[in-house]
């Protein structure tokens, strides 16, 4: 797990009671103070840190009260975008400067996310899914761009690293807590609840949550069970943590449906559905051996256990294969544990003052997945409707054990120089193995070892102004899931069916930023960034024929590029706080490829494209803007809304970008929300997303079309080849309440 450890930047606020304890250095009430790695025991001012860093509190979240943490995340954050391809509000795909973290299998995964220190992209095809994160825990989250090695293997474009409330930083006057209630559109019915305290050098924070709708669309409904709990000593010198977390989530999602289908709530064809169980046990503790030396580790062990069942149309139908659809059941049990150490000195190096941190790391999980087949027939309504008993079509294990050392060092060489390097050794051995007994091609070993560097360069020639520039490197293992399934000649639906595992290379990223932030006055901050990020052997999900997105294998591209500018800023107009955010992103391809795509128009006879150096790289929008604008008309009572300006993606299939369909166009959402504090204890709250009730999609993919007989019904002998769209959610509105006791 400690190559989770490994963070570049992360700002961790604490409340002024543990400011004295010197073994938590970082959580320091109201100042900035930047980590090096996210465990404890060293902390740089903001000013030195070379990235272009975003940090949000957790009443940033609770103020805009969104639905779920990746709804807040879309509206806030530079260079981020959300694309919802499983068509389920707590399922999207999370996209920073063009790298994904997606709970789908499938999609090539570019980003790490992190929970207190510890990596949550599962082991299992390095996948990240968002349900399992209670909002109602997060005191902040920290969002680091660039391909810095600190992080370890795996992060390509960047990571997420969120942190979780304590009773002492929550409640450090004495014991409190609140109730929140909220319903709204969608059937959608929510109740949480917090409590803590601190008591002498014992705290302790407790939250839940139930979600419970009936979706925006047909066939995807949740219900969203979450539950959280921290237990925490601390004295001048030492402070230890025990984490217990759980969730019980029952999630459906609509599939991406095509452009003929005029109503975008219906279902291509379902049920799709999973149900995700997560517990999690983890300690963390640090310890100040001296003045200069803090000691911290973590351990962990998390279990993880996904059924899913989806309806998927049989691309063979014909008088030979009858059958006009599947029912596919997949179980992903899975076993996660790790544990790290590291050393934090902050002192004088060769006369230099520094803060270096030292550390060692390993983290491991074992899967055990089954997928069985049942031949099925649609319904009238597209429902699939089996017609035959299940049977095996895999049964295999895999186990992955990541090994990361690394250093990261601070030197201030002058009053307004800051120079910091960093480094990490990775080793990544992957392996997986057969159970049945029938698919011996399957059993392979795989193994990953690099070492990636990290430089940056700060100039500080005042308070109001930081000018940085950096390089870093890092590199994405091949993962299990994409290890078995990289033959041309055998598409998989993943994770539906295994194969024999060609080899694949590791994806090597090296990025340059150059950026500068700054404040003016007392309300006025700015940053600006440019940015590059060029991957080698970069690997890629390659469609298949067929409608499903998760249809078609992986293999390596070439080179591939993402670059472009991001600006943000924060000032105040009169009674209105604005924060504006805007990013542009190039992502492209630099190397030629052919992809097998025959839903594509410009497909020659075997249904191959020609992808070229220059290509623009799918579901990547070029253009973002994002503003915020909040206002107090009354004493206790704010108004805020958030704008959201998205540019056209291209559909996953339309590679070469010259498919006859074209790009999915761009969009633009305003969503508000008000809160009115009634007296101390009750607050009145509401929120109203896609007030004007705009029908976009911010995901395609292309896909042969069966259902074209009356009313979409099933008509396998004329298919037509169509863009498929993953629509966002119509209007919605919501109101709750709050009441708190402290």
């Amino acid at each position: 797990m400690l190559r989770n450890f490994a963070g570049f930047a992360c700002v961790l606020a604490c409340a002024n009671s543990l400011a004295q304890n010197s073994a938590e250095v970082l959580q320091l009430e109201r100042v900035q103070i930047i980590g090096t790695t996210p465990l404890p025991g060293s902390g740089v001012a903001a000013s030195k840190i070379p990235a272009n860093v975003q940090v949000y509190s957790g009443r940033d979240v609770l103020r805009q009260r969104n639905g779920n943490l990746t709804e807040f995340l879309e509206q806030n954050v530079t260079g981020l975008s959300v694309n919802a391809a499983q068509g389920n509000p707590y399922q999207p795909d999370i996209n920073v400067r063009g790298f994904t973290a997606s709970p789908l299998l499938g999609t090539p995964q570019g980003l790490s996310v992190f929970l207190d220190g510890m990596r949550i992209n599962e082991p299992f095809g390095d996948a990240v899914n968002w349900d399992l994160i209670p909002q109602s825990a997060i005191a902040s989250i920290q969002v680091i761009p660039g391909s810095n090695p600190a992080f370890g293997l795996n992060t390509l474009g960047g990571a997420i690293a969120l942190y979780t409330k304590s009773g002492a930083r929550e409640y450090p006057g004495g014991p409190g807590g609140s109730i929140t209630i909220s319903g709204g559109s969608f059937g959608r019915r929510t109740l949480a609840f917090e409590t803590g305290g601190q008591s002498g050098q014992w705290d302790w924070f407790l939250t839940g949550n139930n979600a419970i709708e009936r979706g925006w669309a047909q066939h995807n409904s949740s219900r969203v069970r979450q539950l959280f709990a921290k237990f925490g000593w601390h004295d001048n010198d030492t402070d230890l943590d025990l984490t217990l977390s759980g969730a019980n989530n029952v999630l459906q999602g609509t599939q991406t449906i095509p452009l003929s289908f005029d109503d975008p709530r219906q279902a291509y064809t379902y049920p799709d559905e999973n149900r995700n169980q997560a517990g999690l046990v983890s300690v963390k503790a640090s310890r100040a051996l001296s003045a200069e030396l803090v000691l911290s580790g973590n351990a962990y062990v998390r279990q993880y256990t996904s059924h899913s069942l989806s309806s998927n149309v049989n691309p063979g139908f014909s008088a030979a294969d009858p059958v006009q659809a599947t029912n596919d059941r997949q179980l992903i049990d899975q076993r996660s544990d790790g544990f790290g150490l590291q050393l934090g000195h902050n002192g004088v190096l060769l006369g230099w003052p520094n803060k270096l941190s030292l550390g060692a790391s390993i983290d491991q999980g074992r899967t055990h997945f089954t997928h069985t087949a049942q031949d099925a027939t649609f319904a009238p309504d597209r429902g699939s409707v089996g017609i035959s008993s299940e049977a095996a079509v895999t049964d295999a294990n895999s186990t992955t054990r990541y090994l990361g050392a690394y250093l990261s060092d601070s030197l201030d060489l002058a009053q307004s120089w800051t120079l910091t390097l960093a480094g990490r050794f990775n080793r990544a051995d992957v392996s997986i193995a057969d159970r049945s007994g029938a698919a011996p091609d399957l059993n392979g070993s795989h193994h990953f070892t690099r070492f990636n560097p990290a430089v940056g360069l700060n100039f500080n020639p005042g308070g109001a102004l930081t000018i940085y520039a950096s390089y870093n490197e890092g590199m994405r293992a091949p993962t299990a899931i994409e290890l078995s399934c990289a033959d041309p000649n055998a598409p998989c639906q993943l994770p539906n069916s295994f194969i024999s595992d060609p080899a694949l290379k590791p994806v090597i990223s090296r990025t340059i930023e150059l950026g500068a932030r700054g404040q003016i006055e007392r309300d006025t901050t700015w940053s600006a960034a440019v940015f590059r990020t060029d991957l080698r052997d970069d690997l890629q999900f390659v469609s298949s024929n067929g409608v499903s997105v998760n249809a078609g294998y992986f293999q390596n591209v070439g080179a591939t590029r993402r670059q472009g500018i991001e600006v943000g800023g924060s000032t105040r107009v009169g009674p209105v706080a604005l924060t504006l955010h805007y990013s542009f992103i190039d992502a492209t391809y630099q190397a030629a490829f052919a992809e097998n795509s025959p839903n594509n128009s410009s497909a020659d006879t075997n249904g191959a494209i020609a992808v070229r150096s220059g290509d623009r790289i799918s579901s990547v929008p070029r253009h973002s803007f994002k503003l915020r604008a909040e206002t107090n008309p009354a004493p206790g009572w704010s108004v805020a809304a958030n704008l959201l300006i998205a540019g056209s993606v291209y559909a996953r299939g339309d590679e070469n970008n010259v498919d006859r369909y074209g790009r999915v166009p761009g969009f633009g959402a305003l969503n508000v929300d008000s809160r009115y504090q009634v007296n101390s204890g009750l607050q009145v709250f509401a929120r109203v997303n896609n007030l004007f009730d705009r029908r976009y999609a911010n995901f395609g993919t292309l896909g042969d079309n069966l259902f074209t007989g009356p009313s979409q019904s099933f008509d396998p002998t004329n298919p037509r080849a169509e863009q498929f769209r993953g629509y966002a959610a119509p209007r919605g509105a919501w109101i709750g309440l709050q009441y708190s006791l402290r």
